[in-house]
């Protein structure tokens, strides 16, 4: 739902693409001076390959100190230039100070100067291009935003300052005893104008910063899960605050919307969750191979016990409110809920003496490892309900449908 042809890379994104191209373009350049000046002090092959590591290591870490990657100060050229110049600086000194790891101080002199130089130089005009291209409205988002008429205003100016890519497509008044906004520069908008943005693709993100539960209405709400579901960036003005300026706006630390929205995450850790699906994998193929070994005592148990089908399967709710089938041994008495669904209780007379010993030793799940497998499920995760226990739950437990959108959450086999 971005602008037609238009990018711009988040936060944590553009911190990365600093940290990668400022020890690409370093290394790139003292390659190119090895290259045309046989420049033999620094040279990256196989046999150095320690090196390499050892001065990305250095300039990463003084980058930091000097606020290389403190995003505002990234895209001015006058602290750009100050902390390129001292971070090239300390970190030439310290790798020329460092011999028993880094390569013996040359014979000619005038190499020092060329490793000094092709680090300074590289960062300088590296960093002169990424303040340009960043600069650029090619590369900017147009933000909605949804905040009390009182406070908008602030909100718009205040992420101007922190990020000059952001520019504000107009805000959402939350203040239910205010209609008009105190700012002229910003376009207070209704519900419907909004989504005629986002359908125009003329908004990028949402930005949430307001103050009032009462203020998100049911259909502003159920619009914005929408969007979550729906892949669309709607996150929390103090988090996106905090992470160009690595500080917390204050006066909105503690609002309580934010405890029951669920944002969207743009910066989930895509290898963390490769691992997990791994580990989801494995664990699922481990247990499937339990239950075959496990079947004909179970078979026995319910041929006797339970005088059923061995499996029964359920509707259940999963991640981002997609229904799925579970499957479980069986542990209650055939036609169960011949009256309707309900809440199984304690002494429930519905479950089997067989069910009762499966529903202990947990027996009854090892079919899940079957949804799991399938990616329906993970290992650990909140318990999946049924469509009609998250409707009565929904009816009397304020945001609890949140649960079931939140990004990274399957329901799991285990909490």
């Amino acid at each position: 739902m971005s602008q037609p042809g238009s990018i711009h890379f988040e936060i944590s994104e553009r911190k990365v693409l600093l940290r990668i191209i400022d020890v690409a373009v370093v290394l790139g350049a003292l390659h190119l001076v090895a290259t045309v000046f046989n420049f033999d002090y620094f040279k990256i092959n196989e046999e150095h390959w320690s090196w390499i590591i050892l001065l990305g290591g250095y300039l990463l870490f003084f980058a930091t100190v000097f606020e290389l990657y403190h995003l505002q100060k990234a895209s001015r050229i006058t602290s750009t230039l100050r902390g390129v110049v001292f971070t090239s600086s300390i970190t030439s000194l310290v790798y020329l100070l460092t011999p028993f790891l880094t390569p013996s101080l040359p014979e000619n002199r005038l190499q020092i100067l060329y490793f000094y130089l092709a680090i300074t130089l590289s960062l300088l005009i590296w960093r002169a291009l990424y303040i340009k291209l960043f600069s650029s409205s090619r590369f900017y988002k147009n933000i909605l935003i949804i905040a009390d008429a009182t406070d908008a205003g602030q909100v718009a100016e205040t992420l101007q300052e922190a990020d000059p890519n952001y520019k504000i497509a107009g805000y959402i008044n939350t203040d239910r005893e205010l209609d008009i906004g105190h700012d002229d520069r910003i376009s207070i908008l209704t519900i419907q104008q909004a989504k005629d943005r986002l359908e125009g693709q003329e908004v990028s993100e949402i930005v949430i910063a307001s103050s009032n539960v009462e203020g998100i209405t049911p259909e502003l709400y159920e619009w914005l899960i929408e969007l979550v579901e729906n892949g669309f960036s709607v996150r929390e003005y103090t988090q996106i605050y905090e992470e160009i300026t690595d500080r917390v706006p204050v006066q909105y630390v503690g609002k309580d919307f934010y405890k029951y929205f669920p944002f969207a995450r743009s910066n989930q850790n895509k290898l963390y969750m490769v691992y997990h699906r791994l580990f989801d994998i494995i664990c699922s193929l481990l247990g499937l191979i339990l239950s075959l070994v496990l079947i004909p005592f179970i078979f026995i148990g319910n041929l006797l016990g339970n005088r059923g089908s061995l499996f029964y399967k359920q509707e259940r709710i999963g991640k981002n409110r997609k229904s799925f089938q579970i499957y479980k041994f069986r542990t209650m008495v055939k036609n169960a809920e011949v009256n309707g669904a309900q809440f199984a209780t304690k002494n429930d007379s519905r479950i089997t003496a067989f069910g009762k010993f499966l529903r202990k030793s947990r027996l009854d799940e090892f079919p899940q490892f079957y949804n799991i497998l399938k990616g329906e499920m993970s290992i650990i995760g909140p318990r999946p309900e049924r469509p009609v226990f998250v409707k009565q739950l929904s009816e009397k437990i304020p945001f609890y449908e949140t649960r079931h959108v939140v990004n990274p959450v399957k329901p799991g086999f285990t909490t």
